[in-house]
């Protein structure tokens, strides 16, 4: 078997823009439902969601049919998670957090092998098809992409360092967090919060390392889109659910037909 090829790393080295939606009910069937939308991408989220390691393999398996590239966002920086989400196939990390250049190189040395890096060795794991993909270990970094977190005030202190560091292919913008630590919480369209994003993806861009933010409002992916992310999250899967869900909700409120019976009753057949 070939090693598979990492579709979303290759647009983003020829600058290709991808849009993708983050992924957080941290189910299969809600993963695939999803993938089959045609996203560029799917962030399948650990970090504020109840998705374990079993998880993210079913949603793995899940995606693998679509198009959608998986990129996977461990809880935290750490060796030991980015060891078990590439063995479970996964081939783009997303690690949140991440404030200075150390940070950054401790990363990129969990997602290598030994002597470029520490990641432990595994020949029958499901990255290398249960051992079917002849020579992994050589080849598998040509395929893994590494995408660190920027979201604080000392992170962007630090974004210069941070974007040199080998194995760093993008820095993601993080709004939200970002948007807290520069005195505004909650308010991660506040133009100084904006403008912070927007220079940040120009300096990353600027360095030959690939940008990418998550925002739900369209005016503003747009606006981020053109100041130059490449990979730019559009929605989130829970946040839509739960938006058309009110919505449907709220045009049927008190509506009852009229003979009298209930909207339950009344649709019975159904």
């Amino acid at each position: 078997m070939e090693l598979p090829i990492n579709t979303f790393k290759r647009a983003l080295r020829e600058q290709r823009h991808q849009t993708g939606l983050w992924v957080t009910l941290g189910h299969p069937n809600s993963t695939e439902l999803v993938a089959a939308s045609g996203f560029d991408w799917l962030l399948l989220d650990t970090e504020h969601t109840p998705a374990l390691l079993p998880t993210v393999m079913a949603q793995l398996q899940a995606a693998a049919a679509y198009r959608s590239h998986p990129v996977v966002r461990p809880s935290w920086n750490d060796k030991i998670q980015i060891k078990q989400y590439l063995d479970i196939g996964a081939q783009t990390l997303l690690l949140p957090y991440v404030q200075n250049a150390a940070e950054a190189e401790s990363a990129a040395a969990g997602m290598r092998y030994a002597p470029r890096g520490v990641r432990g060795v595994s020949g029958t794991m499901r990255a290398t098809r249960y051992g079917r993909v002849p020579d992994y270990m050589r080849r598998c970094e040509d395929e893994l992409c590494l995408l660190v977190q920027a979201e604080t005030g000392e992170a962007l202190e630090n974004l210069d360092a941070i974007i040199a560091v080998d194995g760093v292919d993008g820095v993601f913008i993080g709004p939200a967090d970002l948007a807290a630590s520069l005195g505004y919480p909650g308010e991660p369209q506040h133009p100084k919060v904006v403008a912070e994003v927007e220079r940040a993806i120009g300096r990353v861009r600027a360095a030959g390392k690939a940008p990418g933010v998550l925002t739900p409002d369209e005016t503003l992916a747009r606006r981020y889109m053109a100041a130059g992310s490449l990979y730019t999250a559009v929605g989130v899967d829970a946040a839509i659910l739960a938006r058309h869900c009110d919505q449907l909700a709220a045009r049927f409120a008190g509506a009852a037909p009229p003979d009298g019976r209930s909207p339950v009753a009344a649709d019975a057949r159904w």
